[in-house]
């Protein structure tokens, strides 16, 4: 399939784009294709003549045996299972005919990213499309074999039906005549199947991911894996600070008694990627480790080069506290106005700690120069991201460089933008040789691009009556936007400069307040340290942590049930309503669920030390909303101090669950990750550097402390929304409001450390 249509020089714009069903060599093709060619040649004759690159969806053989092309990065969340799934449903295809295949970076496939819990609710409705368009091509087909209209065929996994009449796909496909064409005005009428009519999506199938077998069968590639012949083995050598340091001199006398040391090379970056890089090369990988610490290089360092994570905290209060600082995200009604008149009023400061991404599988890439291109072997959540930055760092046009796909282990956003390609590309480039450069667990952590610190302050004002009037909501931290991908800032309400959105959702909430204010704020001195990360969840992580406790906290100052309170503020009234068709039922559907898990949790009988708290979220982001009422129970050792999670129940409605089994995998493994940011995992900043380069300093979640989960899925056939990171957001502040229940003391930092719980207890 490759080999047929590998020319690189168009773009398609997706928006305008018609789809093509023909066969080929490779049986049935279902390809999407710019609507500019739409007329000029036939379906059959644009195929047949590779006349330009369409974007080739699906594949059926004929054998009847579909592949699905996906351009989405695999790293343990089955998304080619998932989006496979979307198309042999509406295809009406069986399931075990289906087998996926991950593509190169090319432009043809539009804009590659995999990230922000995306993938599923933004390829739901072309991927249907593409399916339909495809039924509606077997049905003609099958009709005039069968000599009957097309309106007298069904389709039933792969066969067409006319009465007692029938044929498999496999027949249509080897002796059928294919030649349509979808411009994009019938695509948008192209008819999808009814939510009863499914048979692939939905909570009640139970069907394994494609990607099972090659990870437990060992066949499966990851980039570490890769290797070619005559290839040299790179290990970096970790500049002091992230910008700005400069190389000296550098002594390798050390190294040179090391066998199979091959050298080292000074780093030269256009794109400015890397700064002050030295790469040491060996011809075996131990022998690179070796040489790396045996290096002595002089630096003239960065000016970020003594900062701690203390002078980052301090600047974010400061900023939070500056009412001039940043940019409005929400300005409802006139939060100002209440807050001069209000009788009484309640702040509190929240804050997180630096975290780091830690995925299973570090940083590595493998570059070579083959026939005029560059191609990375990698696995790379964001390659539209990362293709300029290798262009502009090798002095080549974009469209030589290919960025070739593996499987991830692990990426929680550390793999989006893929800053690691460029030195290994650079140093291939300076000695002539493939160059595989593969990261250390030290040095992966020293270059990660952790989740910033951040700081919140929540203001809430209350009227005459004791009842709330308004909510100020001000939070900072270092952006990953603004770092990594500055165009995508958005612009403030107030005009007042940009926001990273990804730093600010969740802010704007869905519970009805008729004043309220979030503003959001930039950490200049952790954005020039380090480079912010998007890490599992990014913003709502901490942005919810205190939100969700501080509505506690009102709740508490006004003597009501905050489950109650909560509920009163979710009443879908006005901008709360949603709309179609990424939010139908808005708050309600998030009122919904908390009550589900209040009842859920209603009969549970606690003992000394022990409380249950609530939250919701609406991750991943406000047009994209998972509904989820989380709910932790918890107990509290007021000798040590330690918080034992003992439960965590979670209901959620996240529209059609496209893949039940990833779905609650998504699930399970968010819950956990939300409980190591909450209680366990951190790391914190000094001399510029991550103190915590490894698992013996850096402590994740063990076994020992997983709690039991209670998770349920709603039954919906609203539009499928992202399942990847919402789970993260609502635990922390779950847990926070639980100890308070338990104990009397209000945490307001994470990770909620015994210390801090013990000093609360003595107060």
């Amino acid at each position: 399939m490759k080999k047929l249509f590998q020319k690189n020089t168009e773009t398609v714009d997706l928006n305008r784009r018609s789809f093509m069903i023909s066969t080929a060599t490779a049986g049935l093709v279902m390809a999407f294709a710019p609507a500019i060619f739409s007329g000029e040649l036939s379906a059959k004759e644009s195929i047949a003549q590779q006349s330009f690159s369409p974007t080739i969806w699906w594949t059926m053989n004929p054998q009847g045996e579909v592949v699905v092309s996906i351009a989405k990065a695999e790293m343990g969340q089955h998304v080619g299972t998932a989006l496979a799934r979307i198309v042999a449903d509406e295809l009406e295809c069986d399931w075990d005919k289906v087998s996926i295949t991950y593509v190169d970076t090319h432009e043809k496939w539009g804009y590659m990213v995999t990230g922000g819990s995306w993938s599923v609710f933004q390829s739901f409705k072309p991927l249907s499309q593409a399916g339909a368009a495809g039924r509606l091509a077997l049905i003609d087909a099958g009709a005039n074999m069968l000599g009957v209209k097309p309106e007298q065929c069904h389709a039933s996994k792969g066969r067409i039906i006319a009465g007692d009449k029938s044929l498999s796909y496999a027949d249509i496909v080897k002796n059928g005549e294919f030649n349509r064409t979808f411009s994009s005005e019938e695509i948008a009428k192209l008819p999808l199947k009814p939510a009863n009519k499914r048979h692939l999506t939905g909570l009640n199938q139970d069907f394994k991911a494609l990607d099972i077998p090659a990870k437990t069968n060992g066949t499966a590639v990851y980039g570490i894996d890769v290797e070619l012949e005559g290839m040299v083995y790179a290990r970096p050598v970790i500049p002091p600070t992230r910008y700005g340091s400069e190389v000296t001199q550098v002594d390798d006398s050390a190294a040179k008694a090391i066998k199979g040391y091959k050298g080292f090379e000074i780093l030269n970056d256009p794109s400015n990627t890397v700064q002050g890089w030295v790469v040491v090369l060996a011809d075996n990988y131990p022998s690179a480790i070796k040489a790396g610490d045996a290096l002595k290089v002089t630096y003239k360092k960065g000016q970020t080069a003594n900062v701690t994570e203390a002078d980052i905290q301090s600047l974010g209060e400061k900023l939070c506290n500056d009412n001039n600082a940043g940019t409005l995200f929400v300005n409802e009604g006139d939060t100002a106005k209440m807050q001069a008149e209000a009788k009484q009023s309640l702040a509190s400061l929240y804050t997180t700690a630096t975290a780091s991404h830690y995925q299973l599988e570090p940083l590595n890439a493998l570059a070579e120069f083959k026939q005029g291109k560059w191609i990375i072997h990698t696995g790379n959540q964001w390659q539209s991201l990362t293709l300029p930055a290798l262009a502009s760092a090798l002095e080549v046009e974009q469209n030589n460089v290919i960025i070739r796909p593996y499987y991830l282990g692990g990426g929680f956003g550390r793999r989006l933008f893929g800053d690691w390609t460029v030195p290994a590309a650079l140093t291939a480039k300076a000695i002539g040789k493939p160059v595989k450069l593969v990261f250390t667990r030290a040095d992966d952590s020293l270059f990660d691009q952790s989740r910033s610190a951040s700081t919140a302050k929540l203001t809430a004002s209350f009227n005459e009556n004791g009842e709330l009037s308004a909510m100020e909501h001000a939070f900072a931290a270092g952006w990953p936007t603004k770092a990594m991908a500055p165009g995508f800032l958005s612009p403030g309400v107030d005009g007042k400069g940009k926001f990273d959105s990804f730093s600010a959702s969740g802010a704007d909430h869905w519970y009805s307040m008729d004043n309220h204010r979030a503003r959001a704020i930039n950490n200049e001195l952790a954005q020039s340290t380090f480079t912010p990360g998007w890490l599992r969840s990014v913003g709502p992580g901490w942005i919810v942590w205190s939100l969700e406790s501080f509505i506690d906290e009102i709740a508490h100052k006004q003597g009501l049930d905050p489950v109650e309170f909560r509920l009163s503020m979710l009443d879908g009234k006005g901008k709360q309503a949603g709309k179609a068709p990424e939010s139908v039922g808005g708050a309600l559907r998030l009122n919904a669920v908390l009550k589900k898990v209040s009842a859920k949790v209603a009969n549970v009988k606690l003992g000394e030390n022990e409380g249950i708290g609530f939250s919701v979220s609406s991750g991943q982001e406000r047009h994209m909303p998972a509904w989820i009422a989380t709910a932790a129970h918890v107990h509290v050792n007021k000798n040590d101090g330690k918080i034992t999670l003992k439960k965590l129940y979670a209901v959620v409605d996240a529209g059609l669950i496209v893949h039940p089994d990833g779905a609650l995998a998504q699930l399970e493994g968010s819950l956990l990750w939300g409980t190591s940011l909450a209680l366990h995992e951190s790391n914190n900043y000094q001399n510029g550097q991550v103190a915590a380069t490894n698992f013996n300093t850096y402590l994740p979640l063990r076994m020992q402390d997983v709690p039991d989960m209670d998770i349920e899925f709603v039954q919906s056939d609203e539009f499928p929304m992202g399942l990847g990171e919402p789970g993260v957001i609502g635990v922390a502040p779950a847990i926070g409001n639980a100890v308070f229940n338990a104990v009397g003391v209000r945490l307001r930092h994470l990770p909620m450390k015994p210390s801090e719980l013990k000093a609360g207890l003595s107060t």
